[in-house]
């Protein structure tokens, strides 16, 4: 019996240790994988995501910053990268089982992420402003849906 609880620890701990290696490996093995997957076109190659990548590369307020730039979380490495491989592998798993939504909705974590980094790259010009309402409330012409479009009265 100690022998099997003995032999199943060594299996669990080579187990571990390779996930770390091949995680490690995928991470920053590759030549400038994590680079690739950070572009804009990667983001557009990968998923029904080309009017969105459209309206974003139209729009010239921020054509110079990439999505994971507005999309992720940035307090810390450990944050972001955990968030971009949850996002990254529900992504890719919509679109290997066909189940891509006809039309792409930031989630509510996603939202507090983008309003976060508007307010974390804009922290002079809204340092009087309220921060709890969505500043894309207000400068509507940035949501990639509505990118591009005048609204005329």
């Amino acid at each position: 019996m100690q022998s099997f609880i003995k032999n199943r620890w060594k299996f669990l701990v080579a187990t571990a240790a390779l996930a770390v290696i091949l995680g490690f490996f995928l991470a920053f093995g590759p030549p400038k994988l994590m680079a690739k997957t950070e572009s804009p076109l990667f983001c557009a190659s990968c998923h029904v995501m080309q009017s969105q990548y459209e309206a974003w590369f139209n729009t010239g307020a921020h054509r110079s910053i990439r999505c994971v730039d507005c999309h992720l979380p940035h307090q810390n490495l450990a944050l972001y990268y955990t968030w971009k491989s949850i996002d990254g592998m529900k992504d890719v798993i919509l679109f290997h089982s066909g189940n891509v939504p006809e039309y792409i909705e930031v989630s509510e974590r996603g939202q507090g992420f983008i309003q976060g980094n508007c307010i974390r790259c804009h922290s002079e010009r809204v340092a009087m402003i309220d921060k709890e309402r969505d500043c894309w409330d207000c400068h509507r012409l940035l949501q990639h849906k509505m990118a591009g479009t005048r609204l005329t009265n």
